[in-house]
């Protein structure tokens, strides 16, 4: 590990070396940048901003590049290959998508470099779009400033495959992160906004809309510092929303996120300027969009008038519920209709699917499973995921917080001209179809000693697996054995009539994740069920 530090200090630019140099008496934190690579994977690379090879870099960055580039050149036989770039507002992300365009130039690949950030569903819809071969997007999502991170994309405009993921990381380990390469800049073509007027075009293509003077949705938003602006307020206008307010202090791209130090519409804290401005306003709808645009979080007024959270499971049942009964009543939800969710998002997805006679097909975790699936589905409805992520066209194989603000805002047009509020309507779904209540939760355990943590902990769980609750035996379920027809994958699931428990490693985040779900009679009976559930897990599964 020393030998790799010294030869980084050796190699590296001055502005590297002195950042090494730095940290050079402080053994835990050389241990941590050197320790492994960076790893890449179907999400790319995510890490840390700094030097070291368990950092993103210019260096990190550049290697994985280099292997993607040649992973092209194999693969791509017939003609010049090419390759859609985008970034959202992190620090360094403009740096690494010039650099990544660079490289592909010196390679031979068609390199398409948007012009400006741009959020992570509009890279998706561009590969496809441009007839390209591939796409990155730097960003890392809603994770603190701290991070950054790389996203590949297929010809199809879908998060890589394992295979693939594979193949490439393969072709990563062949060269060094310090190789040399001249780019040819007759390559890059810096892309205008026709990307940008197509995208919005095509998302407007799967609006039901019918909004009017009277039922128009008073809307205050936030794209928190990120690519999510432009193109929801473009969107929103367009479709006829009038009474848009954007938070001033969070309208601007801002690398650090200084109003929000982790930029997560599944946090509250996230939303703490929006929420303020929705008590001077009283808005119908608050929303706001991650860093990269591709997940969505709201807010809506309860029947006391005070603006609550919806969770990523309770905003997808009401986008779903919406789309169905709007479906039917202009008779265009056609034959064998299908959405698909992944298997940590709320069962209410099954009911509500039965009532309109649609197929539900479930994936692991993670959106590309769902842009995989959409692929072979002929009437689809909606993809979604518990952590706030929803597709509602087939523009694109990833999320899209963009088309799911369209539809959202549709949603509550919608049912404000029936005298309801989306608090009303999501009352209404659970007196329908069960009172289903879900949490998540999360142990973080960072470093390297975080991570053989989690594998004792896993281990553990596999080895006492047999339990019952509230007088149910739970059925075990271990998917790194291939079930049910799914990829195998380091997921765990505890489930009986009324419970569910599932227990994986987060993919992008140094955590374990804890989805718990329940369904009651009422209210109050699944938040007790809820309370009681999580302290069995920590008792008796996790041990805690």
């Amino acid at each position: 590990m020393m030998t790799e530090f010294e030869r980084w200090l050796q190699n590296a630019d001055e502005e590297t070396q002195a950042e090494l140099l730095s940290v050079a008496d402080n053994a835990k934190e050389v241990e941590d940048r050197f320790y492994k690579a960076l790893s890449f994977g179907t999400g790319g690379l995510r890490g840390i901003i700094g030097a070291g090879t368990n950092r993103m870099n210019d260096y990190t960055v550049g290697k994985a590049t280099l292997g993607l580039a040649a992973y092209l050149l194999e693969t791509v036989t017939d003609r010049r290959a090419s390759i859609a770039i985008a970034y959202d507002s992190r620090n360094k992300s403009a740096e690494f998508a010039s650099l990544a365009a660079k490289i592909m130039s010196a390679k031979g690949i068609k390199a398409y470099l948007f012009s400006e950030l741009t959020p992570t569903p509009v890279l998706s819809f561009a590969v496809r779009y441009l007839n390209a071969d591939a796409g990155i997007v730097i960003t890392a999502s809603h994770n603190p400033k701290k991070y950054n991170g790389y996203k590949v994309y297929n010809a199809l405009g879908c998060q890589i495959t394992d295979e693939a993921a594979k193949r490439i990381t393969e072709k990563i380990d062949g060269y060094d992160y310090f190789d040399k390469y001249e780019p040819n800049e007759s390559l890059v073509e810096v892309l205008d906004g026709r990307v940008e007027r197509a995208f919005l075009d095509e998302i407007k293509k799967f609006s039901l809309a019918n909004i009017q003077s009277e039922n128009a949705p008073k809307i205050v938003y936030s794209p928190l510092h990120g690519t999510g602006r432009k193109y929801v307020q473009n969107i929103l206008k367009e479709i006829g929303v009038t009474d848009l307010h954007t938070v001033k202090e969070q309208e601007l791209p801002d690398g650090n996120f200084t109003t929000c130090p982790y930029p997560n519409p599944e946090e509250k804290a996230a939303l703490t300027l929006a929420l303020r401005d929705a008590e001077e306003l009283q808005p119908d709808l608050v929303m706001a969009t991650d860093p990269d645009a591709d997940r969505i979080g709201i807010a809506v007024q309860d029947n006391d008038g005070k603006y609550v959270l919806l969770n990523g499971n309770e905003t997808g049942s009401i986008l779903l519920y919406y789309l169905f009964n709007r479906k039917v009543e202009l008779g265009v939800l056609g034959k064998n209709p299908t959405v698909i969710k992944t298997i940590v998002t709320t069962d209410i997805v099954f009911d509500i699917a039965q009532e309109f006679g649609a197929e539900v097909k479930e994936v692991l975790t993670g959106f590309k499973y769902i842009g995989e699936a959409l692929e072979t589905t002929e009437n689809y409805v909606l993809g979604l995921e518990e952590s706030y992520g929803y597709l509602v066209g087939t523009h694109a194989r990833d999320k899209d917080a963009v088309s799911a603000a369209m539809m959202i805002a549709e949603a509550c047009a919608y049912f404000k001209g029936q005298g309801k509020s989306l608090y009303n309507v999501l009352c209404e779904i659970y007196a329908k179809y069960g009172a289903y209540r879900t949490d998540l939760q999360s142990i973080s355990l960072p470093g390297k000693d975080g991570m053989e943590k989690m594998k004792e902990m896993l281990a553990a769980i596999r080895a006492d697996s047999e339990k019952s609750f509230d007088g149910q035996k739970l059925t075990f379920a271990d998917f790194s054995q291939g079930l049910f027809g799914l990829p195998k994958s380091d997921v765990l699931r505890f489930q009986n009539k009324d419970y569910r428990i599932i227990i994986r490693p987060s993919g992008t985040e140094p955590k374990m994740k804890i989805y718990l779900q329940v369904r009651g009679t009422d209210g109050a009976d699944a938040e007790k069920k809820l309370q009681a559930v999580s302290s069995f897990v920590k008792a008796e599964i996790l041990k805690m």
